[in-house]
């Protein structure tokens, strides 16, 4: 071969090399994830444009005329059975979203790609609140991005508080507060039964008994979510006070919650003074009860004077079956859906809190009830703690449930009794899923 053949060749192989990696570099090795060629993506979408925003879905399409979207959507639950099928048949969209309890399960199982590289490549961290990792494992992998934030506060009726002559809720309330408070706002009717109660006393996870158990210094899981402790003394107390405002009459029983209507209704009607409320329940708030006169502070400190308030997040996943390129255009659509555009028209929705900081700001700007947004997104940031989920978190909330539930509303079980079986019951379940 001649020195003139050879650079050509050269050339020729230089070029080639160049254009087979562009659109298929893996995140591991730290390459570009925007596909250079026309690609397919199906993106899946439980509760369609009720849960994620057309707005969002079109604002991608029309960044990326290379990728080629279809949307494939179907109510909540038929979209949850038909993703079951279709892991089993490997045909799944290739992103999609669910609870991130599944989410972690479907990581687990092989079904999800970590994230981590992606993320680690592409965001600045200290742009998103610790919430962008809700799907984080103890050893490090990332099965997920969150499709929205959903944290509680301490939501207060107005008139209630003022018909009692006692003084609103502050950012700076202990759980004592909101018991001593609660006997005060409990009002009994002509039959001499409660006609209105202080706060209501949910037996839920989210709303309910973890935030009181993680008051009390206790937790449901430890740091690396394998070991059940429920047993501990803290989580006793945490459950025994539960239990107690129900049991005693200044919480609302669950009997009283049916009568009225259910938790929302209650509390808007001024039949229950004080609630946990999700942010995603302001929605329904000011649709259906436009004139309830409420606001909301931050979830009360715990006993070591922290504060810790619970979220709920959905998740999206990418398909690990997916090919490299496919894997890369779903990338960008979860780039686009962290960015900022994105993320203010979540925020500006209600429907769920955005995890960019910079869109938090619109969050707090927006007119409307409750006045007090801050209570949700400065309380995250203070005190945002998942609900100690893992790939087994169904399975073993499962186990606890029933036990929890006759310990604070069948009152059948002392809280001491109980978890001794609920330990014993999620650990097992713990160690049959390692």
């Amino acid at each position: 071969m001649n020195k003139k053949s050879f650079v050509v060749l050269s050339s020729v192989l230089a070029l080639s090399i160049a254009g087979c990696s562009s659109s298929t570099e893996n995140p591991d090795n730290g390459g570009g994830t925007s596909p250079a060629k026309t690609v397919s993506l199906k993106i899946g979408l439980p509760g369609a444009y009720d849960v994620t925003k057309k707005e969002i879905i079109d604002g991608f399409i029309a960044k990326n005329p290379n990728i080629k979207v279809e949307v494939q959507d179907a109510p909540w639950g038929d979209f949850v059975a038909k993703i079951a099928t279709q892991i089993a048949g490997n045909t799944t969209p290739d992103v999609w979203l669910q609870e991130n309890a599944v989410i972690l399960g479907y990581g687990k199982r092989g079904v999800a790609q970590d994230l981590s590289a992606y993320i680690q490549r592409d965001l600045k961290e200290a742009d998103y609140i610790p919430g962008l990792f809700a799907a984080k494992t103890p050893e490090g992998k990332v099965w997920g991005v969150p499709h929205g934030i959903n944290p509680i506060a301490l939501a207060y009726n107005k008139k209630a508080f003022t018909d009692a002559g006692v003084q609103l809720p502050t950012d700076n309330w202990t759980y004592n507060d909101l018991i001593e408070a609660s006997k005060k706002m409990t009002k009994a009717g002509s039959d001499g039964k409660p006609a209105s109660f202080g706060f209501i006393g949910s037996s839920s996870i989210t709303q309910g008994w973890f935030p009181w158990i993680k008051q009390a210094g206790g937790q449901a899981l430890d740091s690396t979510l394998t070991k059940s402790m429920f047993n501990d003394p803290k989580t006793i107390t945490g459950l025994k006070q539960l239990a107690e405002g129900i049991k005693q009459g200044y919480f609302t029983n669950n009997d009283f919650l049916k009568a009225n209507g259910g938790e929302v209704q209650t509390f808007a009607t001024g039949k229950a003074a004080m609630y946990f409320l999700q942010y995603s329940n302001q929605v329904t708030m000011n649709k259906s009860f436009p004139d309830a006169d409420w606001d909301v502070v931050k979830i009360p400190k715990g006993v070591d004077g922290k504060r810790y308030v619970p979220m709920v997040t959905n998740s999206w996943l990418i398909s690990s079956k997916a090919k490299q390129e496919v894997k890369d255009a779903a990338w960008e659509f979860l780039k686009y859906y962290l960015g900022e555009e994105a993320q203010t028209i979540l925020a500006n929705s209600g429907a769920a809190l955005p995890v960019k900081k910079s869109a938090m700001q619109a969050v707090e700007k927006m007119s409307g009830k409750p006045a007090n947004k801050k209570a949700f997104t400065d309380g995250i940031a203070e005190g945002g703690v998942t609900l100690d989920e893992n790939a087994s978190w169904n399975e073993w909330r499962g186990a606890a449930q029933p036990i929890i539930n006759d310990i604070v509303v069948n009152f059948n079980i002392s809280a001491e009794e109980g978890v001794k079986q609920i330990h014993e019951k999620v650990q097992t379940v713990l160690d049959n899923n390692k």
